[in-house]
């Protein structure tokens, strides 16, 4: 997500990217928690991209309305999933008031690319309903992983300045945590993913809207 330019991002295809891989599994464990709970199955996806996730979660039986600031991903989203509502739009926008609330959302390696993280949990928060869930990602940083990535010399590839509209915040736990509980969130746990614990490729949090 960008704020200055909603066409930053760029999808060729409809394919699932290569986060697909360690975030699938733990994403819809967490998802499948939720739905032992409640008989409802609709789920917001904020930051969609061009749908390949909301493909997926449809196909898992669940009722998926998605919104990406990418032009390109979401004509890629409508024409390869034309039941699904995929529709351009981000977390500066008033998504609660156009879509309603919902029971879950998930939000996956979207935050790391936010201008204004505060609006984006603020969105979230509105998003849900009271006793909601939100199921988000983004990669991981700890003191081992930073540490590793600095006496291997990856630094420049790691924290990459060249990458056009790419990660643009680098969150821990810690920093993570404090964004949501500031809107209003409950933190419930943190799932690392990706490799062993301390050198994760992502971490994935689950937070409550509370009753």
């Amino acid at each position: 997500m960008t704020e200055s330019s909603p066409d930053g991002y760029v999808y060729t295809t409809a394919a699932d990217s290569h986060t697909h891989d360690y975030l699938w599994k733990p994403v819809l464990s967490e998802l499948a928690n939720l739905r032992s709970a409640t008989t409802s199955r609709r789920l917001f996806d904020l930051g969609c991209g061009n749908g390949s996730t909301a493909a997926a979660l449809t196909a898992a039986g669940f009722e998926v309305t998605g919104v990406d600031p990418s032009t390109n991903g979401i004509q890629i989203a409508n024409r390869e999933y034309p039941n699904i509502r995929l529709d351009v739009g981000s977390c500066y926008d008033d998504l609660a008031a156009k879509y309603g609330t919902f029971p879950a959302l998930i939000s996956l390696e979207v935050v790391e690319h936010v201008f204004l993280p505060r609006k984006f949990a603020k969105c979230v928060f509105d998003l849900l309903e009271p006793g909601g869930t939100a199921v988000i990602s983004t990669p991981y940083h700890g003191y081992l992983k930073n540490l590793a990535i600095a006496l291997t010399g990856k630094m420049d590839a790691h924290f990459t300045a060249l990458w056009d509209y790419g990660h643009i915040k680098f969150w821990s736990r810690t920093t993570l945590r404090s964004l949501l509980e500031e809107a209003g969130l409950r933190v419930a746990r943190f799932i690392r993913v990706g490799r062993i614990p301390a050198f994760a490729k992502s971490m994935v949090v689950v937070a409550d809207r509370p009753r």
